[in-house]
């Protein structure tokens, strides 16, 4: 990434609708970021009850206030070594969107739904805030992460940054499909 063709728009002067806050986290030996707005809770790792059958990436189910939530430990689902939990270990509870398609026709229908899942990560560092200018394209080459599991690179406290493109990492169709194969092994 060439930063002398990048301009730094300094946020602060910016209007607030062209700020994008993004969570910063450890996932294996990467940094990565997801959009504050797909994050409904951080949480301490607590019991997780394990599904019998499943891939190294699903780690079990949680109880959440009643709502039973699977988790998912982001690292194997990435390809990286699957997480080894650790003092600052957590989970990042998001709210995945989910692209409806229509039963008749295969397109996409027109309303999203949501997939609640919980990513188990090595640690949770800050919130920070950037702006679409400085969100740039994911190179094909370079990076451990797939590149179609990314929506973009942004940098923050001098390291490049992979974002998740949560609704890629988290297909609902996706993990059916890698789950079911797994199980017919």
């Amino acid at each position: 990434m060439d930063t002398a063709l990048h301009t730094h728009a300094n946020p602060e002067l910016m209007p607030p609708e062209s700020t994008v806050s993004l969570l910063r986290m450890a996932v294996g030996t990467q940094t990565l970021a997801v959009s504050i707005e797909h994050v409904r809770e951080i949480l301490e790792v607590t019991r997780l009850t394990p599904l019998p059958r499943t891939p190294d990436f699903v780690r079990g189910v949680m109880n959440l206030r009643g709502a039973v939530v699977p988790v998912i430990d982001l690292a194997a689902r990435l390809g990286l070594a699957p997480t080894v939990l650790g003092r600052r270990s957590c989970i990042v509870v998001v709210e995945a969107p989910q692209h409806v398609l229509d039963d008749d026709t295969d397109d996409e229908a027109s309303g999203q739904a949501s997939l609640i899942v919980g990513l188990l990560v090595d640690a949770v560092y800050e919130v920070f805030d950037t702006t679409p200018a400085q969100i740039e394209a994911v190179p094909a080459l370079g990076t451990q992460i797939a590149p179609e599991l990314l929506s973009g690179m942004t940098r923050a406290r001098g390291e490049v940054i992979g974002q998740l493109a949560l609704g890629r990492v988290l297909s609902a169709g996706e993990l059916s499909d890698l789950i079911a194969r797994h199980a017919a092994h």
